[in-house]
């Protein structure tokens, strides 16, 4: 019989998704190979026949790589074929075929459909009866090779064997010099049909409880098992029939086929067994709990140390009944961030409050190199509260959690769990950047009962970052409260309003809070405002604080529904954001009572320089209703104003009026990586 003629490009046009493998048949011959199955029930284990040949080949090549999932150890052969029903027998009779067919020169297509007839009676079971036919005919292409490797080793330096080879295989004297280059190609070859052999392994014993065999990517895989296994027998059958020469080779593109179609089901797998924990997680903490321990262990999975704020290892339990804060983040948290929510953790013992700090870092586990490892040291060193042992310890179904209900992207985020492990609000860093231990225990209702019962006032977003507010009210001065970064206006905008000030014998003071994301450019700018004593600046943490205070009183105000056509808190706060986005100046006039206006900083600067136009006005009305009288009579032909947002759990709001006209904001996304 002719062998087999690989299907041509023409003939797999309807497999567009398949490369045009040259290994591959066709229809007709497909059927032939998968006809020679005849199944009467047998189970046979292969893992003694794997270990025989790995103890044999391992001898031959060093460096073959035949481990398979744990099925061969490294022990020494200590096998018994014999006890194995069946295994020598057949072993036995490849190896005559092998002998017989292969020394007369016979068909090699023909010997190796009779090896295919002879293992035809092994069950297929969980369809391993292609990897039986493998590792047996492997197995005894080992006996036959080995024996010739032996011979070829010693002919040279024993009597003993250079006798044999005499009588078995003359042509080794003759050539014994060059056996190198041929055994070297053949220990390729051997390397190529294991490697095919370990897909197959593999593809056989995935766990069918999370992938079907009858429906892709595993159909398509199981589909192409049999052409493999052809083609490993066939090798063996030509190489055991001219030992000494190299064959072509179809390994290569069979394991790379072979190769992707396992990845393939192994990420088919590992999704279904991702689905399952995820929504054994969430059925778990969503269902009331005695205590939270059950809700903190899956969490953790099999971890079950914690480092304590003195970096000790605990036992998890120690969290067990308290409130919890889950503070999740990547390593891109800022020491702005750790630093301001340590105040507020350091606090809750004065204040009475028993709760806890939990760290949850939610990194890439694929990427992971030593610098994020520096990186996750360096963080879990300035951390005064719980951490993680490892970088790894918490569970990639928990991670899809809370990325889809949590709303986690980039920003920190801090879930409360009460003691019984109930969730009281998906991020409560908003109501602590803003009330502090105050809106303990920081659920949502406890945020919506602060929103209804504080008016919006300039004290709530500067209180607790400018410490001499208290005295300067009252003192009953004008606090105006500032930013930019070109000097030139900062220069003329305080000289003209301490002039406008004196004018009207009235107290002032200014501060300097300049724009969130140019700490480097303002450098220089807040150390001249200092030196030229222009007004006070706030150094980097209370800037820092405040700009992310904003956000969250934005945050805070969204969560809870709250849209800005009837909402004056979050008017105020959208005007702030947009001020601080825009490219020019921005300031903020406050007195104690409550007066407050604000506007852009070309259009303050151009209302100071005109004061003589409202100077009468302002001695009849005051400073700040008369300031903003004239600023609402101030028209701009052309403004641009913008509002940056940082993203947040995918939330868009749903609507923004520009500060300036109130107008309708266009909406476009903003990709940064320069925090300047």
């Amino acid at each position: 019989m002719a062998c087999p003629t690989p299907v041509s490009s023409s003939s797999k046009t309807s497999q567009n998704s398949m490369r045009n493998e040259h290994w591959m048949f066709d229809d007709a011959m497909n059927e032939r190979i998968r006809s020679t199955h005849v199944l009467d029930g047998r189970v046979v284990d292969v893992t003694p026949v794997l270990q025989v040949t790995r103890n044999v080949l391992r001898h031959i090549i060093p460096n073959i790589n035949l481990s398979m999932n744990g099925h061969i150890d490294a022990s020494e052969d200590q096998t018994n074929l014999s006890a194995i029903d069946g295994v020598h027998d057949a072993l036995h009779k490849i190896c005559c075929e092998l002998s017989c067919k292969c020394s007369r020169g016979g068909d090699a297509h023909a010997t190796t459909m009779a090896i295919f007839n002879m293992l035809s009676s092994y069950s297929w079971g969980a369809k391993v009866v292609n990897l039986i036919m493998c590792q047996q005919t492997i197995a005894a292409f080992a006996v036959n090779f080995g024996e010739f490797w032996l011979i070829a080793q010693l002919c040279t330096s024993n009597s003993l064997a250079k006798s044999v080879a005499l009588l078995k295989q003359p042509d080794i004297l003759e050539h014994s010099q060059t056996l190198k280059t041929h055994f070297d190609a053949l220990s390729k070859l051997i390397n190529a049909m294991v490697d095919v052999t370990k897909c197959i392994v593999e593809l056989t014993e995935i766990p069918f409880k999370y992938i079907s065999i009858d429906e892709p990517p595993l159909s398509i895989a199981m589909a192409h098992i049999h052409t493999a296994t052809y083609w490993i027998i066939s090798n063996v059958v030509v190489c055991t029939r001219q030992i000494t020469s190299l064959v072509g080779m179809r390994h290569d593109s069979i394991h790379e086929h072979l190769q992707s179609r396992l990845r393939l089901c192994y990420e088919h797998i590992d999704e279904k067994k991702l689905m399952e924990a995820f929504a054994h997680f969430k059925r778990t903490i969503e269902t009331p709990q005695v205590d939270n321990l059950m809700i903190l262990q899956n969490i953790f999975g099999k971890e079950e140390n914690l480092l304590n704020p003195d970096r000790a290892e605990v036992y998890i339990n120690v969290l067990r009944r308290k409130h919890v804060l889950l503070l999740i983040s990547d390593l891109d948290i800022s020491e702005e961030e750790i630093r301001v929510l340590e105040v507020v953790y350091k606090e809750r013992i004065s204040s009475g409050l028993n709760y806890e700090i939990k760290w949850l870092p939610i990194v890439d586990r694929t990427t992971w190199n030593n610098g994020y490892q520096e990186k996750f040291s360096t963080l879990q060193s300035i951390m005064s509260w719980y951490t993680v042992s490892h970088h790894v310890a918490i569970e990639p179904a928990v991670i899809k959690y809370i990325r889809e209900e949590w709303g986690f992207v980039k920003k920190p985020i801090a879930v409360t769990l009460n003691p019984q492990g109930k969730v009281l609000c998906p991020n409560a860093l908003s109501m602590m950047w803003i009330w502090g231990n105050s809106a303990f225990p920081f659920s949502s209702e406890k945020e919506e009962s602060f929103w209804k019962a504080k008016p919006w006032t300039l004290d709530l977003l500067v209180g607790r970052l400018e410490t001499n507010l208290p005295t300067w009210v009252s003192q009953q001065k004008v606090v105006c409260f500032y930013g930019g970064v070109k000097m030139e206006w900062i220069e003329s905008f305080t000289t003209q309003t301490k002039g406008v000030a004196n004018a009207l014998d009235i107290g002032i003071e200014m501060v300097y809070v300049r724009k969130k994301n140019a700490k480097e450019r303002v450098k220089k700018i807040t150390g001249l405002i200092k030196e030229k004593e222009l007004s006070h600046a706030w150094e980097d943490d209370n800037v820092w604080f405040f700009w992310n205070l904003l956000e969250s009183m934005l945050y805070s105000k969204t969560q809870h529904g709250k849209i800005i056509e009837n909402d004056v808190i979050k008017q105020e706060v959208m005007t702030m954001l947009g001020y601080d986005s825009s490219k020019n100046g921005w300031v903020v006039f406050y007195t104690g009572s409550g007066e407050m206006v604000k506007a852009n900083g070309e259009k303050v600067l151009s209302t100071m320089e005109s004061f003589d136009e409202w100077e009468k006005l302002a001695k009849q009305m005051g400073f700040i209703p008369a300031l903003r009288k004239k600023l609402e009579g101030v028209i701009q032909h052309h403004h641009c104003t913008r509002l940056i947002l940082p993203g947040n759990g995918g939330r868009i709001l749903e609507r923004v009026q520009c500060a300036e006209c109130g107008r309708p904001m266009e909406l476009n996304f903003l990709y940064s990586c320069c925090a300047e």
